[in-house]
């Protein structure tokens, strides 16, 4: 049942944030969702343009994403891997045969002068999806980390290397160029606007590129509406991904509490799993405790209800009298 008829914007970076923003989908009002995508991901690969992020949303909130894998379609085949295999090409990064239709589309448009918001915007459409997804800028901007072997592109780092090598630093090439894209800044300057959420995701590699584009923190510190965060690191771990290992190495703790304090110039609310309820968080910041497991589709509703109910609960982005709210299911 949807019980929140104001309008929402997520933060979100691929697996772990679309978790949280399908359950926002299903339970707001049709329309009433935007996601900003961090795009720092993208790359070209085999001469196409690759959105991993966006594209995780697409395929989550249109149902066509692979349950099991977390990314990629369902029911996908692998015949092109195997051809480009067979013929000595370069098959780290693997695209599926369906994969390779939104890559190809994205790569066309995009070489023919539309903008990646519009191109986004177009497949969205043609899915289905009514929540809009937006791209933080439609201008390139490239996280890269330094490890021991020099500068690496994040994809190399992620996907060919395993996040293996040690990180020494995390740069956003491009970002001080860049500019938001234009339906994220209108999305967060809309009257109507209930909440903000930063998605579950890896506050390093995830959320701060997005940040990290000028004109998109300010508009959050201007935004009359609550920020409300919820923590990707349960018991000291990443449920998914290097957030972890990430923040040992950049010398800051592996917690829910490390995080907060990434955010604590932003959020006015920080969502902690139940086992993480002793977090701290500086006194003008909303401490909320539930289950931020998300296994099942119910649980991406239930903890997409608990962060909307913890915002209405806050009329503004003043300190609340409460600190700590149990919102246990």
């Amino acid at each position: 049942m949807r019980t929140h008829p104001g309008s929402v914007v997520a933060l979100s970076g691929g697996v772990g944030g679309a978790k949280l923003a399908l359950g926002l989908h299903r339970i707001l009002d049709t329309g009433k969702l935007t996601v900003i995508c961090n795009t720092g991901d993208d790359f070209r690969h085999l001469g196409l343009h690759i959105c991993p992020d966006i594209d995780t949303i697409l395929y989550t909130l249109s149902g066509l994403a692979d349950p099991d894998r977390g990314w990629g379609r369902h029911g996908e085949t692998w015949n092109f891997m195997e051809a480009l295999k067979d013929l000595g090409g370069e098959t780290w990064f693997r695209i599926g045969d369906r994969d390779l239709a939104i890559h190809t589309e994205r790569t066309q448009r995009l070489e023919h002068g539309e903008s990646l918001s519009a191109v986004t915007d177009h497949f969205r459409q043609r899915l289905g999806i009514s929540t809009r997804i937006v791209p933080m800028s439609d201008d390139p901007v490239r996280t890269q980390l330094l490890s021991e072997a020099g500068w690496l592109d994040f994809q190399d780092y992620f996907v060919r290397q395993r996040c293996n090598p040690a990180v020494r630093e995390i740069a956003f090439a491009g970002a001080e160029k860049s500019g938001p894209a234009p339906a994220a800044i209108s999305a967060l300057n809309d009257p109507q606007l209930q909440a903000v959420v930063i998605c579950p995701s890896n506050p390093l590699i995830s959320i701060e590129p997005i940040l990290a584009v000028p004109g998109i923190r300010e508009a959050l510190k201007g935004c009359s509406a609550p920020l409300i965060g919820v923590s990707p690191i349960i018991g000291g771990r990443a449920v998914r991904g290097p957030a972890d290992k990430l923040m040992r190495e950049l010398g800051f703790d592996s917690s829910a509490t490390a995080v907060a304090q990434r955010y604590s110039d932003l959020i006015d609310a920080w969502v902690v799993d139940k086992v993480d309820a002793d977090t701290l968080v500086p006194s003008n910041i909303k401490k909320v405790i539930t289950s931020t497991m998300m296994v099942s589709m119910e649980d991406r509703e239930r903890l997409a209800r608990d962060v909307l109910d913890a915002t209405q609960q806050m009329s503004s982005k003043q300190p609340s009298t409460t600190k700590t709210a149990d919102v246990s299911a």
